[in-house]
């Protein structure tokens, strides 16, 4: 398992009343395969650019499928940038891949059988792997998963990042996340200002 399979694992973990946006995951998985290919040496941080490395992306599909998209031409692309191109419905293409891998299962809400349907980790060795790093505050995953809201009331101890490239990546998700909820409340009163003008006086 990855860092972005572990945190997908983790936020569908917490249950559906603490469910994570999608777009918050998406934006937080593009950031963890970052991480991953940065500890493989298969991408370098360059200030807020991303520069592909010497080695090869470590043997998971999605990380490989991650870092074939890399710009591979200077001047690179920044990291917020491929945040937003990578992250696009990422979550999506996670659940998909777990899926197949037999790492999730589709379960139906409520006690009636018409509910509606949701996904959680079966008990595997990789939902035990990601739980353990999860209890063990690893502080890769306590971060990412910090920043779209999973904490387990955490906050007041946050984990230290000791590598200067995973910082300004995480950094980097922060600043994006923040975004995404800056357009969508953008959205939710324009949207207001709308119904009310048809509403009239």
């Amino acid at each position: 398992m990855t860092t972005a399979k572990d945190l997908f694992v983790i936020a569908i973990d917490q249950g559906p009343e603490h469910a994570v946006g999608q777009g918050d995951l998406s934006l937080a998985l593009a950031g963890a395969e970052l991480i991953d290919l940065v500890g493989a040496g298969a991408v370098t941080v360059d200030g807020d650019r991303v520069v592909p490395g010497g080695s090869p992306a470590p043997d998971d599909r999605l990380l490989g499928e991650a870092a074939e998209r890399l710009t591979r031409q200077p001047p690179y692309e920044r990291i917020e940038d491929w945040l937003w191109r990578r992250g696009r419905d990422l979550a999506a293409v996670y659940q998909t891949a777990l899926e197949e891998d037999g790492e999730l299962t589709r379960k139906r809400g409520g006690r009636l059988s018409f509910g509606s349907e949701r996904v959680e980790p079966v008990d595997s060795p990789s939902r035990r792997r990601a739980a353990d790093r999860w209890e063990a505050k690893e502080p890769v995953l306590a971060a990412l998963a910090s920043v779209v809201g999973v904490d387990d009331g955490r906050s007041g101890d946050e984990p230290g990042l000791d590598d200067e490239a995973v910082t300004t990546v995480v950094a980097a998700v922060h600043d994006a996340v923040m975004e995404l909820e800056a357009v969508r409340q953008r959205r939710t009163i324009e949207n207001a200002a709308y119904a009310n003008l048809w509403r009239g006086p």
